[in-house]
């Protein structure tokens, strides 16, 4: 009869223990904040970004990007990025059986604004023309990448890629191909 109880209880204990672990797993975390370091330290942007993961396998997001870059100083310490200003939604298919992350596919459109304070050569007339005029752009492109998240939230990803400008207010000084490159920090809530 004590062994009964026992084992009785035993399994009772085991798949308590099943089912707890199950329901802990279910908890399922839809929200990213990132920033990324990259921009921040090649080519002095700040560039943060919010996802939301719509399922296991995919997720939407934007990113929204500040230059930090002094035009018109002569000095400039780093490789220069045209963009000012950067608003650029996504969307990521994933392709992994872990929720939301390993390599990814990005899709992504972006509205840039481009400057070119030093001025550009008008074929045109055939001579250098000093400007301060700014290019509001429409973009569309591909990036590849991976997201590795932690047990608590906390994640990293890269990714790589280029995008066309379609639409430019200014086709003398907005660049025909934009990039999408970042190796990014960030929490999973």
């Amino acid at each position: 009869m004590n062994k009964t109880i026992f084992l009785s209880s035993l399994f009772v204990l085991f798949f308590n223990s099943i089912f707890a672990q199950e329901n802990e797993e279910q908890v399922v975390k839809h929200h990213e904040i990132k920033t990324n370091a990259f921009n921040l330290i090649v080519f002095k942007s700040v560039d943060f970004s919010y996802e939301y993961l719509i399922d296991s396998e995919s997720s939407a997001g934007v990113s929204v990007l500040f230059n930090l870059q002094d035009f018109d100083n002569d000095s400039n310490d780093g490789p220069i990025y045209n963009e000012k200003f950067a608003f650029t939604p996504y969307y990521r298919r994933f392709f992994s059986s872990k929720y939301a992350q390993g390599f990814f596919l990005e899709a992504f459109g972006m509205y840039n604004v481009q400057e070119e304070p030093d001025g550009y050569y008008d074929y045109s007339i055939n001579e250098y023309v000093s400007s301060d005029e700014n290019s509001n752009n429409v973009a569309f492109g591909i990036s590849l990448g991976g997201k590795f998240v932690s047990k608590k939230g906390f994640l990293f990803e890269f990714f790589g890629g280029a995008g066309r400008n379609i639409f430019s207010s200014n086709e003398n000084i907005s660049a025909d191909i934009v990039p999408r490159v970042g190796v990014v920090l960030g929490y999973r809530f």
